[in-house]
């Protein structure tokens, strides 16, 4: 098939040559035609030598590129690559058994299908667009998911009203592409929790805690655990099943509370120890005691973009200061950044400005990031989103 061809300025196509899967605007040369909001176009470099296929849209990543090789992008295609991607979800365990059957399926860039998104809950996967190119190609995907996962998928859900760039004016849609069961309780490491992704936030829950919240429970028992932003609550049960004395879970969200209550007494019928508040985290950690020896901090992404990056850090020294001059001597502290453009360093010298500002004595006990079906593709070190700290405050 001859696709449109977009040539790069000399020397633009470095990267490409080093398998980077993004091409900016700014390393455009010219289009041999203007190129439609999510049409497949090639890449030449500026002597018209075939670099890479990709998706084109408008904006500062111009191409996202499916493929460094000249071939048809079609449904055998998208089903080859969900397969490898399935593949190495087996091969790490996550797709067996009935202790789990929540996990990643496709993780972007990891996974080869830039700007797409595909998270696992049970009989039902949840799709998120990410660019023009891969909402196009919605039902061609949702074929080929079925293909691959057979009778273990009966619905696919389809969410990128909020994850679509708004330049595109797509008015993309939320809906079912195949099936339609709403039913919604999924297993995490045995425990179950009810996932909202029909309105909730991402695809529903956050999936790339996993390993991390089974961390926490090691180090729970016998602790007084204070879960901010807790969104569904998936810190909080695994607190409890850690043997956790008293469990406190915080967020701005009415509607988060009331899921994360749903989801400790689907495991905890009955069980006092947890109590749940819908409060702003900053003002909740105003008004505490001393009272916390174990504190999560999982804030969403204070940075989504660059120009606000030093206002995030800022965000980040300040939340991690209250939890510093409240926990208990002994305490606990796991902290979190999952904002893509605030860098490991970036977000530990927020943390040790932090520490530095309540005279604490602090160690470093973990340090932390997302999990094998969040992998990151080796070429595009920007997939590595997810950092965080487990620490020891004297």
């Amino acid at each position: 098939m001859n696709y449109t061809k977009v040539i790069l300025k000399p020397g633009k196509e470095e990267s490409l040559k080093r398998f980077h899967p993004w091409v900016f605007s700014g390393a455009i040369h010219h289009f041999e035609k203007q190129p439609e909001e999510g049409d497949i176009i090639e890449v030449t470099d500026y002597k018209g030598n075939f670099i890479a296929i990709g998706h084109y849209q408008i904006g500062s990543i111009a191409v996202r590129i499916l493929s460094f090789e000249q071939e048809i992008i079609d449904k055998d295609f998208f089903k080859k690559r969900l397969q490898v991607a399935y593949n190495l979800r087996n091969s790490i365990g996550l797709n067996r058994g009935e202790q789990n059957n929540t996990y990643r399926l496709v993780h972007g860039e990891g996974d080869l299908l830039p700007g797409l998104i595909i998270d696992i809950y049970d009989k039902t996967a949840v799709m998120q667009a990410h660019d023009p190119g891969m909402h196009f190609a919605r039902r061609i995907l949702a074929e080929a998911l079925t293909d691959v996962m057979g009778e273990q998928i009966k619905n696919v859900y389809y969410k990128s009203e909020t994850t679509l760039p708004y330049k595109a004016q797509l008015d993309p849609e939320n809906e079912y592409l195949i099936g339609g069961d709403a039913g919604n309780i999924a297993i995490e490491n045995g425990l179950k929790f009810h996932v909202d992704w029909l309105k909730g936030q991402k695809t529903g829950f956050f999936v790339d805690q996993r390993e991390n919240r089974s961390l926490l429970e090691h180090y729970s028992k016998d602790r007084s655990v204070l879960n901010m932003f807790c969104y569904t609550g998936g810190f909080s049960f695994y607190a409890m099943r850690g043997g956790a004395k008293l469990v406190h879970s915080v967020d701005s969200s009415a509607k988060a509370i009331d899921l994360t209550c749903k989801n400790v007494e689907l495991n905890f019928p009955g069980d006092r120890r947890h109590e749940a508040f819908a409060e702003d985290a900053f003002k909740y950690l105003d008004r505490m005691g001393d009272q916390y020896d174990l504190i999560i901090l999982d804030p969403p992404a204070f940075a989504k973009h660059k120009n606000v990056l030093h206002n995030a850090l800022q965000g980040y020294r300040k939340l991690n200061a209250k939890a510093f001059e409240k926990i208990k001597p002994g305490g606990i502290l796991f902290t979190f950044s999952c904002s893509q453009v605030v860098t490991k360093e970036n977000f530990r010298l927020a943390v040790f400005s932090a520490a530095a500002q309540s005279k604490r004595r602090v160690r470093i006990l973990h340090q932390l990031t997302q999990p094998a079906d969040h992998p990151v593709n080796i070429y595009h070190p920007e997939g590595e989103y997810l950092k965080g700290l487990v620490l020891y405050v004297e």
